[in-house]
């Protein structure tokens, strides 16, 4: 089994920072793209950022400049450091990853359960 397990979202201020962890773990062989999506209430989930094996990254343009998406391979993590939060940016954040699971062929998509993010104004 594999496991995605996100942490670090809560309540902010507008203008303030919030740092994102999502850590797999299960029987793993490899990991490709990780990346961070969101879901506001009445809204269609939205990718953030995603952030491929050997470090390129993609950002929403709502968030460029903003947000920065980073790995820690060794620990089959991701983050996400949001900084100049908007009430915009409230939504539940949601962690996604590629991963070949061991004695796997193909690797599977995997998410994790989301983490609350609110920015009140």
């Amino acid at each position: 089994q594999v496991r995605l397990v996100e942490s670090g979202g809560g309540l902010v201020q507008a203008g303030g920072s919030l740092r994102l962890s999502c850590a797999a773990s299960g029987s793993i062989s490899s990991i490709n793209n990780m990346g961070w999506y969101r879901q506001a209430p009445g809204k269609q989930r939205e990718l953030v950022a995603s952030i491929s094996k050997v470090g390129s990254t993609n950002y929403a343009d709502s968030v460029k400049d903003r947000f920065t998406i980073s790995r820690d391979n060794a620990k089959n993590t991701v983050y996400l450091q949001m900084n100049s939060l908007k009430p915009e940016d409230t939504a539940v954040y949601y962690c996604n990853a590629d991963i070949q699971r061991s004695g796997f062929r193909y690797p599977s998509n995997y998410w994790g359960q989301g983490t609350q993010v609110t920015v009140s104004s």
